[in-house]
């Protein structure tokens, strides 16, 4: 059996090791193929693996072998699932494998705009502390995280987690209320409407999937319902925010602080707007890329292989 690895560098730049992939057949790995060689590199496969490497329709099309594409990530927007479906082609995902590494990610930049570390180890660094007269100084103001409210929108996996540390930090947690009743709490959150969310939070966090209904659902008209100052926090979809709404409002200061690992496109244009925004910390989309969470997508990779070779497939989109 042929499996193709079509973008395996950004799971695996070397720190992991393909060896048990090849318990199921003869494997070659692309560090990177553009969608134009995708069928190229696939050919002859029955098994494809890719992280963002598109299988359209047309690729799909030219590849009469191929019985299983696993998506090496969560989102398979990716995959033409109908195109797949349509020819009886397995499509599997990775769910449930970076819940710790994104939510850990999310507090970090919720502490990076709060405490402003890279910026004070910057200016020590530099020699502002050798020279302060002073036995310490600041370079941008600090906030204390507890007794502040944190509105979370997408109560999920990832959502629940940066809800439980935030509460360790005595944080406040509101949950937008998506049904009635609501959930039993876990830990101390309540929840309301995303309105209410939006005008008493001090932080909101985006923890949901992008569909129609959540693109650009941060925008001008849903940044003037919120509190002056507040901190706004992306690790789940670039598109969830109106890109040059958030700048402005940066700007001008209604919103205090942005913390971002995703971007409408990635990697990024030059005039993206929030790329020269003030207090807008940005990281390449790596919340995920945490060795551990890594490998633990690898051995669900694995596991899903394994599932569709027994004919009892898992994990389908």
């Amino acid at each position: 059996m042929k499996i193709a690895v079509l973008d395996g560098y950004t799971l695996n730049p070397g720190d992991l090791s393909w060896e048990p992939l090849r318990q199921f057949g003869e494997v070659t790995v692309h560090d990177r193929t553009p969608e134009h060689l995708a069928a190229e590199r696939a050919a002859g496969a029955e098994i494809v693996l890719t992280n963002k490497t598109p299988m359209s329709a047309e690729t799909i099309g030219k590849l009469p072998d191929l019985r299983y594409i696993g998506v090496l990530a969560t989102g398979y927007n990716i995959v033409d699932v109908a195109a797949a479906k349509a020819r009886g082609i397995t499509v599997t995902n990775i769910p449930d494998y970076g819940t710790a590494a994104v939510a850990q990610h999310t507090i970090a930049l919720l502490l990076e705009l709060c405490n402003r570390i890279a910026g004070h180890s910057a200016a020590v660094a530099d020699g502002a502390w050798t020279r302060s007269p002073d036995w310490c100084f600041t370079v941008a103001p600090l906030k204390e995280l507890f007794g502040k409210r944190i509105g979370i929108i997408g109560h999920g996996r990832i959502g629940s987690q940066v809800g439980r540390i935030a509460s360790a930090f005595g944080m406040e947690v509101l949950c937008e209320r998506r049904r009635d009743p609501a959930p039993a709490s876990i830990y101390g959150e309540k929840y309301v409407s995303r309105e209410e969310l939006l005008s008493e939070s001090d932080v909101i966090s985006l923890h949901c999937p992008l569909t129609p209904e959540t693109k650009g659902l941060i925008n001008r008209e849903t940044i003037s319902l919120m509190k002056d100052g507040v901190l706004i926090l992306n690790t789940s979809r670039g598109p969830l925010i109106e890109e040059r709404d958030l700048a402005d409002a940066l700007r001008q200061g209604k919103v205090a602080g942005a913390g971002l690992d995703v971007l409408s496109v990635e990697p990024p244009g030059a005039d993206n707007p929030l790329l020269g925004a003030p207090n807008c910390v940005i990281t390449p989309h790596i919340a995920w890329a945490a060795r551990e969470a890594r490998a633990r997508l690898f051995e669900i990779c694995l596991a899903n292989i394994r599932a569709f070779l027994d004919g009892n497939p898992v994990n389908t989109v």
